[in-house]
């Protein structure tokens, strides 16, 4: 029997390939404001103010879950190729197939969420208390100075942290979480060269899993106003990556890759970048601090 599959189906399918993103456990801003100041005897100071998305504990989580349920494909007229209504035959053998599956589905659903658990360092994300384990895991830790649940797995928080630039720095990193998106990396070379990689802040880098993902949200919600379906899961609020990023210094500035380049300021060289959805390189830049 030849069926072809509708949007309502594709959809579902998309839904349940982001539960298994889920199990990666991607953490990305949301409107920010970011700084790194480097000052002479390897001194620096980081600052992170604004949202952080978990997409862990957002409601995708339950949308991957009411993708798992049998919704049938539409059928279609072999010869005109029009949509047409699929006999009760047709309904009883899709629905045979998919109940035949149960068993796998159920399986591969209970891996994820032991997955999803040990990627949030032991935190299960279907928990309701999810988000505020989170929460106090986060104020635990130095530099978190605020953490706001704000929601669908949206924080609001504070993060500042100075002191001597003795070895490389990543920011974020979570008590018993893997190193997944890291928003800003500080390598540290010989001969002073110090350098400053920003990977989260690059919505559309081919590199960033995000960008695949919101690619796939925005092919669903193409699909659903398409099909013109209603009654479907609604699409979560997922917060837009907006915010800038400054590195202020006075070392040398090797290397960058500014719009506008170093800007002199009372407090050193300013680098600034604007970083929004539609942003492609991830900020960078090389800076000799051995002066």
């Amino acid at each position: 029997m030849n069926m072809y599959r509708s949007p309502k189906m594709v959809a579902a399918t998309l839904l349940a390939g982001l539960s298994l993103m889920l199990s990666g456990c991607f953490i990305t801003p949301g409107k920010f404001t970011s700084e790194l100041i480097l000052t002479e005897e390897d001194r620096f100071t980081f600052t992170y103010e604004g949202e952080i998305f978990f997409l862990g504990l957002s409601s995708l989580a339950e949308m991957g879950a009411a993708a798992d349920e049998f919704t049938a494909d539409d059928c279609y007229d072999e010869e005109t190729y029009q949509d047409r209504e699929c006999t009760e035959a047709e309904l009883a053998d899709q629905r045979a197939a998919w109940d035949a599956n149960a068993g796998l589905r159920a399986a591969e659903a209970a891996q994820q969420a032991e997955q999803m658990s040990v990627m949030m360092g032991g935190i299960d994300p279907s928990d309701p208390a999810a988000a505020e384990e989170l929460t106090e895991l986060l104020l635990r830790q130095k530099g978190w100075d605020r953490v706001v649940n704000m929601g669908d797995g949206v924080f609001d928080v504070s993060y500042s942290v100075s002191g001597e630039l003795s070895h490389d720095f990543i920011f974020p990193i979570i008590e018993g979480f893997p190193v997944s998106n890291p928003f800003v990396q500080i390598h540290l070379r010989d001969g002073g060269l110090v350098r400053v990689n920003a990977p989260g802040f690059a919505a559309q880098n081919e590199a960033s899993p995000m960008g695949g993902m919101m690619g796939g949200m925005a092919g669903m919600a193409g699909m659903a106003a398409m099909s013109g379906e209603q009654g479907g899961p609604e699409m979560p609020d997922i917060p837009v990556m907006d915010g800038t990023f400054t590195i202020v210094t006075n070392g040398i500035i090797r290397a960058n890759n500014t719009d506008e380049g170093a800007v002199p300021t009372a407090r050193g060289d300013e680098l600034a970048w604007t970083i929004s959805a539609r942003t492609q390189a991830a900020p960078t830049a090389l800076i000799d601090m051995s002066r």
